[in-house]
């Protein structure tokens, strides 16, 4: 065979690691793009190759690839007419005697033909024997054994509503009397009815399991066998494209391409009926020409600006931005809808036929991930100074990252062209590398540049903010973004290299999904930011915070979460594998003899909101409707709240369990060993959750009380289960456990009643006259409007000091809370009396006697003798200073008789007495 030339079509092997990058890559971007900006999915694909799991496989035309292979003519479906419900004898082995077929009476949607399966099973086997069947005809083998296993999983709950009644019936006749023993005749008659009804019920539903784990088997070694071809397929060697030897096949290639389009299109002009009906279109085709040539040249440019007319400084805020975003998709639609046109125009004329029909789709495919790339660079990277974009990069750094995205559009979208054009089947060996080389490198170079743009521009900004103190979140962004970078930088690197070797499907899985993946991860950023502005406009927030509230974080987080099945697609993921994944998940998972579902866990989430909010709503009503008619106090309304709270928690929690069918008898001796260990770990917790419980039953303690504790004295601010916080009276919060306050003497100020004794003491002169004194002090405190006249208030005489004759005022004042207040009214009161009445106030007072004061001056003579100089300074100091007033400390040298001396008792200290 010519070198270059066209394999037969009876031995094209179809490359499947190459169809799913080459084909599905710019379509799963572009389907995510309109499943989160318009809802709808585009139904792409082939509908046999990727039949319905969850019901019956739909009738297909056999396609050339796997019309010569028997074992992908799978019969029908199991939905066929002929489906009975009667079971063969290989199938009831065990359960039947002679042979003989049993029938049971099953509902309708349960029935199954198990001998049509049978032979389903057999060809499936035949069909993995053998190595030389397609991919393509696995796919379809594949699909109709998951509508099989979908059809016996539902059949294996048949009579199940039947099977529990006959075992509640046989559950009260009792248990099976032990060996040795009876039971009454017409009890064991109805226990061998019940058993042998029970048994028949049952049939169905095994054989139905026996059948769902064979096909479930067959699925997995489907599975296997396409992956390892998968594999095998993406570490083939191909023929080095740097050998200028294989270059040849790669030209011929390309004018046995060119030769066929042109061909194509001389052949169809040449026939009359098709010319002909070229120029009955011809009006239509202008129109759609005409159509197209505006929406493509223009439709960008106008969207352009009157995005940025709703961005204008008149019209500046969330929600123009907002309008601006939603006005931006006609980016994608508008020249879309224009490429699309020419395609219509193209075939319309039918002169586009074959290879040339090809072109066609190839460069519709190319033509709408280039739009893409164009819009998605202009989010990311906006041209507007004033918007940074998602990632707040300096202008001239967009300007370049912009470049980069709109030209890993173009690559990826002549990737789509050269597959339509070259399909792998139909081109010898050594031109497939060859044909790839050029793109990958391209890409390569694209994505090198790409990546040390944006982790040079990362790493700044992480620089500064690490220097400024910014927030752990934006670091950590950051870190992320130029993880991301380098990862890009590191496959720019390796996929070249691989490509040269001759790995040329090693290099292509790993540089087209790695820009589609980035494609990907910035239309996240868009919608994240598009998220903010949303939230940011609702509750009329600043550019800051916008985007740090929870509902912005978790719609992200959301997204990230639906994202991930995509990437898995980009990197070579099969859809089944995804569909397999999910079952498994939706299954459930075994703890014990508990099996948890998602479906139950959902339930279970639904029941316990609302059970939560019916809770909080009763709180609410008790808060503000009913206990305040009541006559309690604060305190105690709070512990009914509380309480109230606690109560409806635990009884959505158990409702929630009980309705959602989760079974949690199995954990009850794991939970029991569980409990031991917790116990004494958490024994304070408990202890304080315990005391919390009493506080708020007991009530000795409330919010809003004035209490002291183990030195700590402040005002109660709320109990919670473990703790009580107390703001002290300069303003600090000091958190005591609950066992504390059961467990220690509590001083409660406030409890039971809000009056209190303020004592006040005073201290007047010796010369003062007590029975005065008294009065004075007892006027003050019944003047005062905070003290109570019953009891009255009370004037003490404590007694004698060292310095003063010592009093008290005893009084109670109504609020205990204004003891400050009132003691410094009071001693304002005091001070004002004392100075109108004339009554002295004390001070301390000492008099030094020197009973030997001949010695000292002795000795200060002789210290004169032996100085003169410096006692004469010191005189001529003292003489020449400021005189000294003279200290109430005074000296006494020679003390004159004192008549009270005798009567003047003496005190050793300044103690009160």
């Amino acid at each position: 065979m010519r070198r270059g030339a066209r394999c037969p079509k009876s031995i094209r092997t179809p490359d499947p690691m190459r169809m799913v990058l080459s084909r599905w890559q710019p379509l799963a971007v572009l389907a995510f793009i309109m499943v989160l900006c318009f809802g709808t999915v585009p139904q792409a694909g082939h509908a046999q190759e990727t039949p319905d799991a969850g019901g019956a496989a739909p009738e297909t035309q056999p396609t050339p690839e796997t019309q010569s292979t028997p074992e992908a003519q799978a019969p029908a479906a199991p939905d066929t007419p002929a489906a009975t419900g009667v079971l063969t004898k290989s199938q009831t082995a065990g359960s039947s005697k002679g042979g003989k077929s049993i029938t049971v009476s099953m509902p309708e949607s349960a029935k199954v033909d198990y001998a049509a399966w049978e032979q389903m099973a057999q060809r499936a086997d035949r069909a993995l024997a053998d190595d030389t069947t397609s991919n393509n005809g696995l796919e379809l083998l594949r699909g109709q054994l998951s509508a099989w296993r979908t059809k016996f999983q539902t059949a294996q709950t048949a009579n199940a509503a039947r099977i529990g009644r006959l075992r509640d019936q046989i559950s009260a006749l009792g248990p099976v009397p032990a060996e040795g023993q009876s039971e009454a005749p017409e009890i064991a008659q109805r226990r061998r009815d019940l058993a042998e009804e029970l048994a028949r019920l049952e049939a169905p539903g095994r054989t139905a399991e026996e059948a769902y784990r064979r096909a479930n088997g067959l699925i997995s070694q489907i599975d296997t066998v396409l992956r390892d071809r998968q594999a095998k397929q993406l570490l083939k060697l191909w023929p080095s494209p740097a050998n200028p030897a294989n270059w040849e096949d790669a030209a011929i290639a390309v004018r046995d391409t060119g030769a066929a389009i042109w061909r194509d299109l001389t052949t169809n002009w040449r026939r009359d009926d098709r010319r002909a009906e070229m120029f009955d279109t011809l009006p239509v085709i202008g129109i759609l020409l005409v159509m197209a040539f505006v929406l493509i040249w223009r439709g960008r440019i106008w969207i352009e600006r009157f995005g940025n007319w709703l961005q204008g400084p008149t019209r500046s805020g969330r929600w123009s931005r907002v309008l601006a975003f939603v006005a931006s998709l006609g980016q994608i639609v508008v020249p879309s809808v224009g490429v699309i046109m020419v395609a219509v125009a193209a075939l319309a004329s039918e002169m586009f036929t074959g290879t040339a029909a090809s072109l066609v789709e190839g460069l519709v495919l190319t033509g709408i991930t280039l739009f893409i790339g164009f819009w998605l660079a202009g989010q990311v990277f906006p041209k507007r100074a004033e918007d940074g974009g998602p990632l707040s990069f300096p202008v001239q750094t967009r300007t370049e990252a912009r470049f980069h995205v709109q030209f890993m559009g173009l690559v990826l979208g002549l990737e789509s062209l050269n597959n339509a054009l070259f399909p792998t089947a139909q081109l010898a060996e050594a031109a497939v590398p060859v044909m790839n080389l050029p793109l990958q490198l391209l890409l390569s170079l694209t994505l090198w540049r790409f990546g040390h743009l944006v982790n040079r521009c990362a790493g700044r900004q992480a620089s500064e903010s690490a220097t400024g103190g910014a927030a752990e979140a934006g670091r950590f962004r950051l870190r992320m973004i130029q993880l991301v970078a380098k990862f890009v930088i590191a496959l720019a690197v390796v996929a070249p290299v691989l490509a040269l070797i001759g790995y040329s499907s090693a290099a292509s899985a790993l540089l087209f999904p790695a820009a589609s993946s980035l494609f990907l991860i910035g239309l996240l950023l868009v919608l994240v930011q598009l998220i903010g502005d949303i939230w940011g406009a609702v509750v009329q927030s600043d550019e800051d915070t916008a985007g740090q509230g929870l509902l912005p974080v978790l719609a992200g987080f959301l997204l990230t979460l639906v994202s991930v099945p995509v990437f898995a697609l980009l990197w070579g993921a099969r859809i089944e594998d995804l569909g397999e994944l999910w079952n498994r998940f939706a299954q459930g998972f075994t703890i014990g003899e508990t099996r948890i579902s998602p479906s139950n866990f959902v339930y279970f989430l639904i029941l316990f909101i609302i059970g939560y909010g019916a809770t909080r709503l009763f709180q609410s009503a008790l808060r503000s409707s009913i206990l305040p008619k009541t006559k309690l106090d604060q305190g105690g309304r709070n512990a009914i709240i509380s309480g109230t709270g606690y109560v409806g928690i635990f009884l959505a929690a158990l409702i929630a369990v009980s309705a959602a069918g989760i079974d949690l008898s199995g954990l009850a001796i794991v939970a029991s060993a569980l409990s031991v260990g917790i116990g004494f770990g958490l024994q304070n917790i408990v202890q304080n959750f315990v005391s919390g419980i009493i506080l708020l039953i007991e009530r000795p303690v409330s919010e809003g009380d004035w209490i002291e504790v183990g030195g700590v004295s402040g005002t109660v601010k709320s109990i919670s289960v473990r703790s009580t916080r107390i703001q002290t009276f300069d303003r600090s919060d000091v958190i005591v456990p609950n066992a504390d306050l059961v467990s220690q003497q509590v001083t409660n100020w406030t409890r039971f009643s809000l009056a209190g004794r303020v004592i006040v003491p005073v201290g007047v002169d010796y010369s003062s006259d007590t029975e005065k004194v008294a009065r004075i002090l007892h006027e003050i405190a019944e003047a005062h409007p905070m003290v109570v006249l019953e009891p009255p208030p009370s004037v003490v005489f404590a007694g004698l000091g060292a310095d003063s004759l010592n009093f008290e005022i005893r009084m109670i004042i109504r609020d205990v809370n204004f003891s400050l207040s009132v003691r410094t009214e009071v001693n304002h009161a005091i001070v004002r009396r004392f100075r109108e009445e004339g009554v002295a106030m004390p001070f301390s007072q000492r008099d030094i006697w020197l009973r030997n004061p001949e010695a000292v001056a002795d000795i200060l003579r002789g210290m004169r003798s032996v100085s003169p100089a410096v006692f004469d300074d010191m005189a001529g100091t003292a003489e020449a200073g400021p005189k000294q007033k003279p200290q109430r400390d005074d000296i006494v040298l020679d003390p004159p008789a004192d008549p009270r001396a005798d009567e003047i008792p003496d005190f050793d200290d300044g103690t009160e007495r």
